[in-house]
């Protein structure tokens, strides 16, 4: 008996133990692995399912075109800042939903921009200045080059553009109100910074879908 215990002892202290231990703890690893990447699927195919209830990207890049034209329109009211606002065009240029951008883009898009062009320059007196930054957004989407409107308006290089012309419209909205706290309580303040956080939903979501 004493032996047999001996040997018992042996076989779990041995060599063999540690390299028995060590494929084990190996094999918890590679299963740990893997419920991550399924966990990771999981969730990624949870996000896309969900545009069906309202939350998909194509819902949050039109809450995010829908916003930057409402900021559009209270630079005709009571946000006088062109260096804000001019950054907007960009901005909808990356999230003008894909059906609007492809009616712009075609005759369209070209028939309007065409008009814009001849009222700006042999009839100015007839061209109103808020249609100065619409007619922008048309030239710049009917003109732009395949590599902007076809592979960065659907990469991550559109998403960070706008994620960085959000982060810059907010801090220097901010400045403007003298605070933070000023931002969110006076009356035109508060109507802007609701405007300026709405753009950061759509780039931010494309980043975490990117990420899972």
């Amino acid at each position: 008996m004493g032996k047999g215990f001996a040997s018992y002892l042996a076989m779990k202290t041995g060599p063999d133990a540690g390299d028995a231990s060590a494929a084990a703890q190996a094999l918890i690893d590679a299963d740990l692995r893997e419920l991550g990447v399924a966990a990771r699927k999981l969730a990624n195919h949870a996000f896309v399912l969900g545009g069906g209830l309202g939350f998909g990207t194509s819902f949050l890049k039109w809450l995010a075109f829908l916003a930057a034209v409402y900021l559009l329109i209270l630079d005709r009211t009571n946000w006088k800042t062109n260096m804000m606002t001019g950054l907007l065009v960009p901005y909808v240029f990356f999230t003008l939903p894909d059906v609007l951008f492809s009616l712009i883009r075609g005759e369209v898009g070209k028939w309007i921009a065409i008009i814009a062009v001849i009222l700006r320059l042999f009839f100015p007196r007839h061209f109103p200045d808020w249609l100065e930054l619409p007619g922008s957004i048309i030239l710049l989407t009917v003109v732009a080059p395949s590599l902007f409107a076809n592979s960065f308006r659907g990469d991550l290089v559109g998403v960070f553009i706008c994620l960085l012309i959000g982060c810059y419209l907010l801090s220097e909205h901010i400045k403007a109100s003298g605070g933070f706290r000023n931002a969110f309580r006076k009356g035109n303040g508060v109507s802007n910074s609701i405007g300026i956080l709405l753009l950061f939903i759509y780039p931010v979501w494309a980043f975490v879908l990117n990420f899972l």
